[in-house]
């Protein structure tokens, strides 16, 4: 694979289903949509929890799961597999998609619309009524999905462009599930599932997210996301002060900006300090 490609396989053999509390209907439209073999596309701000919807979902369904970040340099050689030089032999070598397909598992494709078109084109044929896959270069062999198998990609509308969005070819195979943050009682409850903070803590580290994300329109281009108030109460566990693990958690990833910064800071200090 291409020199900064990130696939990893996760299995269903994982000792506790990951934690995923639901905002909406999004985990029906999810099954239904695998069950009827049809790929799915999710849309959402980052750190909405996109990625932990996939993997709590192919651990409820017992699939292992494929995840690819997506970037501009990845060919589809990376996706599908290649030819390559083994102890003086040439060998295929399946990529992530190939082997999702094989061995009926999901393959998440996150960020899809950093990869190139003529990358993502690669899918049409796995993505609608055929599921099929064809390797060109495996002399046009054609690979049929086996049960279990699904497509998942995901993308943030926040970064969309004319340079950067899916064909509408593309898109039209797909069945959208929009995710965004959650109303402060479901965050709470998920910043203290997946941290075991107490709810004081918690429910105070969420006010303050509410409070941030009211900054955006002054300069920061990111909201303060779940995934950063759970990074939060992390480092409150492990010793910090609210106050410091909301600078180092929150403050520092959104903006390097002295001025936003600042306004920042004072947010996190009205709503943490003692």
């Amino acid at each position: 694979m291409a020199e900064g490609l990130h696939a990893t396989r996760s299995f269903e053999a994982a000792p506790a289903a990951p934690f995923y509390r639901a905002v909406g209907d999004e985990v029906e439209r999810f099954r239904a949509a695998w069950r009827g073999g049809l790929p799915i596309l999710l849309k959402g701000p980052t750190g909405c929890g996109k990625t932990r919807l996939v993997e709590a979902m192919a651990h409820e369904f017992g699939r292992p799961v494929y995840t690819v970040s997506c970037h501009e340099d990845i060919t589809v050689g990376d996706l599908v597999g290649r030819y390559v030089l083994v102890n003086d032999e040439t060998v295929w070598v399946d990529g992530p998609l190939t082997r999702a397909v094989t061995e009926g598992a999901i393959c998440y494709l996150d960020e899809i619309v950093e990869a190139r078109q003529d990358v993502t084109v690669v899918i049409h044929s796995i993505a609608d009524h055929r599921r099929e896959l064809y390797l060109e270069r495996r002399g046009g062999a054609v690979l049929r999905a086996r049960d279990g198998f699904g497509l998942v990609v995901s993308y943030n509308p926040g970064y969309q462009s004319v340079l950067k969005d899916l064909k509408p070819s593309t898109r039209q195979r797909m069945v959208s599930i929009d995710l965004g943050f959650p109303p402060p009682d479901v965050e709470l409850q998920i910043v203290m599932g997946e941290t075991g903070i107490d709810e004081a803590t918690a429910r105070n580290l969420v006010r303050l997210a509410q409070a941030a994300r009211g900054l955006e329109g002054a300069g920061l281009k990111e909201f303060a996301s779940t995934r950063t108030l759970v990074n939060a109460a992390t480092l409150v566990r492990h010793g910090l002060s609210p106050v410091q693990a909301a600078s180092s958690a929150i403050t520092g990833p959104l903006t390097d900006d002295p001025d936003l910064r600042q306004g920042l800071e004072t947010v996190i200090d009205s709503y943490l300090s003692d």
